[in-house]
């Protein structure tokens, strides 16, 4: 059974870039890179044409990958989604309340996600943690270390 993943309009465009990246010019390099290695001779004892197959069947594996994520994509309209509670997308300022420290999170999908921007993945034990909260609520999340419990200071879009 598929799974359902929701993006943004840029995210998902970005998936669809990417995509046509690897259709349009990687798979047409492989194809040469393996054309080459077919004509250097001896095909059992070639291990650059093992490494150029190789490389093919990864490469035909992370198409059919995005093409099957791509397929169950569908577009958050963040218009339609309530700020009250934390949903995908909501941008969450969050207190750790055994240090006092403040965190800004963006929920996004998985194929967002990206720390170093502040998006955290829905399906990452914080993001699981703060789905469904309200401001003024405490999360307790389950991390590796332990149990953490962040109040929820603010959502917003």
């Amino acid at each position: 059974m598929s799974k359902i993943s929701y993006y943004t309009a840029e995210g998902l465009k970005k998936l669809k870039e990417e995509l046509n990246q690897l259709k349009d010019v990687e798979r047409p390099k492989a194809s040469n890179a393996i054309a080459e290695a077919r004509d250097k001779g001896d095909l059992s004892e070639n291990a650059e044409y093992d490494a150029a197959k190789e490389a093919q069947g990864m490469l035909e594996m992370r198409i059919s990958k995005l093409e099957e994520t791509l397929s169950n994509a569908r577009v958050i309209d963040e218009s339609q989604l309530d700020n009250s509670k934390v949903l995908v997308l909501s941008k969450v300022k969050i207190k750790n309340q055994l240090n006092g420290m403040e965190m800004d999170y963006t929920l996004v999908a998985d194929g967002e996600a990206d720390l170093a921007s502040g998006k955290i993945s829905v399906n990452s034990p914080i993001g699981k943690g703060l789905l469904g909260k309200s401001v003024g609520e405490v999360a307790q999340i389950n991390v590796p270390s332990g149990v953490i419990n962040f109040e929820i200071i603010e959502i917003s879009r």
